[in-house]
């Protein structure tokens, strides 16, 4: 399951920026990556409460890929046709399915691991590493048979949603609340996990949560376009990672794959405040490396970015989604990740690529961008986060030990 949902994501979400700046649409790069977080405002809570309370989750998982799926074919068609305007509504409608999913994905994992006895915070993190092999796997797939600047990788993406959607028949079956259960109004909305905000931990940690989403899309959007400008100048244009941008970038996510297996120690020995800083401060790095480094003598510097990478995002992604399933009622289960992921892919998401856009944009000049200066930015922003969630963020002490 794992590796089918992120294979699906990973088929375009490194190599889309190229596209579009292939097809003539870079200033709108921030725009299709700003609609994930637009649609993970609404879509993930939503879908977490009808999850909860009327279908079971691995049920939804399955409806939303198929949907998914038949809408990135609809974009891939436009592209082909070149009916470029009609790329980005049937896109939008693709992600806002699969954006529910990855909530979804993770409570169907949850619920899974808990009927057969299994310690999520122990069995969770290998099960996981297999999505991030599924979008190595499709991000070397796409690369490797030149669909980076074509449409084809939505096609990739919609074959391997439908898969998924025939595979979620065979996946255990999650429950949903009784029938017939009285419930207070905001139960019966399904609002409940909202209330979670009158904790003063876990409204600092949902914030916190949302203001580091800002950094997670940036590299998505624009770290492909970026390695490949230097085609531009002929002394890195026959560069490895000119050539193979997503090969390159492939890099961070097999530190992914070795970083999850470290969440249970780090979370077990430091806590999640520890572990949230780790991440906060590796984004620092990985966006200081890029402004730094380029594909020639400095490929080093890029390399050390995609492996900083993997403390980045799964530090921060994985351990703050234990951490919400540790800190919420089982009845809550799927409407909190759905909370999870609105402040993060949703809000977060949305407010960073399109600050980030407008950053690139502000610091291009007749289609040459200062992208060193760009970095520096992020970095900076990245480093604020992390000095003020250290100040302001204060676990109980029982989640520290």
């Amino acid at each position: 399951m794992n590796f089918l949902e992120f294979a699906a994501w990973g088929a375009y979400l490194t190599s889309m920026g190229t596209y579009l700046v292939n097809i003539d649409m870079a200033s709108n790069i921030g725009w299709f990556y700003a609609v994930q977080g637009v649609v993970s405002i609404f879509m993930p809570a939503l879908m977490g409460i009808v999850a909860d309370r009327w279908i079971p989750a691995q049920r939804l998982l399955g409806l939303c890929h198929l949907l998914a799926g038949l809408f990135m074919f609809g974009a891939a068609y436009a592209g082909l046709s070149h009916n470029y305007q009609f790329i980005f509504p049937s896109y939008t409608l693709s992600v806002a399915f699969y954006m529910p999913t990855l909530a979804l994905a993770n409570s169907v994992a949850y619920s899974g691991l808990t009927q057969a006895g299994m310690d999520t915070v122990k069995d969770f993190p290998p099960i996981r590493v297999f999505g991030t092999v599924g979008f190595i796997c499709m991000m070397w797939v796409v690369d490797l048979c030149g669909f980076q600047p074509n449409q084809n990788q939505f096609i990739v993406s919609g074959i391997v949603s439908i898969i998924l959607f025939f595979y979620s028949f065979t996946l255990p079956s999650c429950s949903v609340a009784e029938a017939g259960e009285k419930k207070s109004l905001v139960d019966a909305f399904g609002l409940q996990a909202f209330t979670l905000f009158k904790q003063k931990r876990m409204a600092i940690f949902f914030i916190f949560s949302m203001m580091l989403g800002v950094s997670l899309q940036i590299t998505n959007g624009f770290a492909n376009p970026f390695i490949t400008s230097f085609k531009d100048i002929p002394e890195y244009a026959g560069t490895f990672g000119v050539q193979h941008a997503n090969i390159l970038i492939s890099l961070s996510q097999i530190s992914e794959t070795v970083c999850i297996l470290f969440i249970p120690f780090f979370m077990k020995r430091y806590g999640i405040k520890n572990v949230m800083l780790i991440a906060m401060f590796a984004w620092v790095l990985r966006f200081g490396l890029f402004g730094a480094g380029n594909p020639g003598n400095g490929v080093w510097m890029f390399v050390l970015s995609m492996i900083v990478y993997g403390v980045a995002f799964d530090f921060f992604n994985i351990s703050g989604s234990l951490f919400v399933d540790k800190s919420t009622d089982p009845s809550l289960r799927s409407s909190a990740q759905g909370l999870f992921m609105l402040m993060t892919n949703g809000i977060g998401a949305t407010v960073g690529t399109l600050s980030a856009q407008a950053i690139v944009n502000s610091h291009t000049d007749d289609g040459v961008t200062d992208w060193q200066t760009c970095w520096y930015i992020f970095a900076a922003y990245a480093l604020l986060v992390g000095v003020s969630f250290a100040l302001m963020f204060r676990p109980k002490k029982v989640e520290v030990e």
